[in-house]
């Protein structure tokens, strides 16, 4: 059984910084490929980043050098560190851990930016 549990989200100014955590259980998280997906209002859920077991990154355009994903092999933790915050990077943020031809999603955590 996985389960996965976001927190990290609220409300912060535009320009504004935020980490997101995502805490797994279960076994073999060292080698799962983990992600960030974000879904804003009336939008299908687009990826935002993903990290694979051996650390390489995939960013999408909207967040290249803005964010940064990171993951605690140790702490089964993942990790999206936001900076530079704009207001359509408003949205729920889900996490995502992939093994072995499975996905498995948190229950999102809201991020509004706004001033």
């Amino acid at each position: 059984q996985v389960h996965l549990v976001e927190s990290g989200g609220g409300l912060v100014q535009p320009g504004g910084s935020v980490r997101l955590s995502c805490a797994a259980s279960g076994s073999i998280f060292s080698i799962s490929v983990m992600g960030w997906y974000r879904q804003a209002p009336g939008k299908e859920r687009e990826l935002v980043a993903r990290i694979s077991g051996s650390g390489g990154t995939v960013y999408a355009d909207s967040v290249k050098g803005r964010f940064t994903i990171s993951r605690d092999n140790a702490k089964k933790t993942v990790y999206l560190q936001m900076n530079s915050l704009k207001p359509e990077d408003t949205a729920v943020y889900y996490c995502l851990k992939s093994l072995g031809g499975y996905d498995y999603w948190g229950q999102g955590t809201q991020v509004t930016v706004s001033a």
